[in-house]
């Protein structure tokens, strides 16, 4: 089973309060951009014997659960940096294999999406691997169970269950749909070269606060009034650190865009403009 994981943009995003949990509440629309992609295979067998060094001809790495049940290979243009059993797509299944009686499974992710960019490509990666493991051992389960399974997994791993433009509150686990019809615009996506923002920067120095116009309200309004109340409270943070990202923002709007903002934690850009 193959599928290709899309990413997400923010249109809005207000940092309301601080929880005992040690996460934020917050308010935000997720919308689905297919601008990028990544390639995830899962199948079912137990023969691990074969070994993958390169994913068409891209730099791979590959691990094998110490039960010996999943066997993953991750790989990325950039190289891989990180532990591939502690890849959000291996969660899924260990998440998954708490409660089910799991076949064994083979993993094969390739990343084409940016990483530390603000646009979830891998909660993405993760939300289509639970339904993907779903659907291999026969669990079927429904999209709201998915998205209880995927919300333990990260704060917007469950919007990619719907992959539909959603209002997120909680800490962005709790979705609601929202009446935009996106399809009126044309999205195009700004990744910053050599520019990484980490979720915990881009959190630090922010001052929560309830804005005075509510999300939905602003959302609501004419698309000409975004650029002056439609806000993503990261920005203030991430462009004190990476002062260069601002001048993106200003460049977006130069060359006539709609609405420009940083999604999510940044860095990716996107700009609005009516089709």
């Amino acid at each position: 089973m193959i599928t290709h994981p899309n990413v997400k943009i923010n249109l809005g995003l207000n940092v309301l309060s601080r929880r005992q949990d040690g996460y934020h509440n917050l308010e935000t629309l997720f919308v689905p951009s297919a601008d990028f992609s990544d390639t995830l295979e899962i199948v079912t067998g137990d023969d691990f014997s074969r070994t993958i060094g390169s994913f068409e001809g891209i730099p791979a790495v590959q691990a094998i659960s110490p039960d010996g049940k999943l066997m993953i290979t991750v790989s990325r243009a950039e190289g891989v940096d990180w532990d591939p059993l502690k890849d959000l797509t291996a969660k899924a299944y260990f998440l998954l294999a708490e409660e089910f009686d799991l076949p064994p499974m083979k993993i094969y992710l390739q990343k084409k999406s940016p990483v530390g960019a603000g646009l979830g490509g891998g909660s993405a990666d993760a939300a289509f691997a639970l339904r993907m493991i779903s659907s291999l051992a026969g669990l079927d389960l429904a999209d709201d169970a998915l998205a209880e399974y995927a919300a333990r997994l990260g704060s917007d791993c469950a919007f990619f269950i719907y992959n539909t433009p959603m209002f997120g509150s909680g800490r962005g686990e709790i979705l609601e749909p929202f009446p935009l019809d996106i399809s009126r615009f044309t999205i195009k996506l700004y990744i910053p070269e050599g520019i990484s923002v980490s979720t915990a920067d881009a959190y630090r120095g922010i001052v929560p606060a309830t804005p005075e116009k509510p999300l939905r309200e602003v959302l609501l309004q004419d698309p000409a009034t975004w650029k002056d109340e439609l806000k993503n409270d990261f920005e203030s943070t991430v462009f004190r650190k990476y002062p260069a990202l601002a001048g993106i923002k200003d460049k977006l709007y130069e060359e006539g865009a709609l609405y420009a903002a940083m999604s999510g934690s940044g860095s990716a850009f996107f700009s609005l403009s009516y089709k």
